[in-house]
């Protein structure tokens, strides 16, 4: 693997992990505490269905 791929890569996870806390913020916001872990649980579905 070479730098630039090395990059790429990075940024990738870079970007999924950003959008990961802004969706989670968002959703999170103004949400009644026992909603909560089912939200968590499908970000985090989400998620590992992003990653490389």
């Amino acid at each position: 693997m070479n730098i630039w791929e090395a990059a790429v890569l990075l940024a990738g996870l870079m970007i999924i992990a950003i959008t990961t806390v802004i969706i989670t913020g968002t959703a999170l916001r103004d949400t009644a505490s026992q909603d909560r872990a089912d939200i968590l649980r499908a970000i985090a579905k989400l998620v590992r269905e992003l990653r490389p």
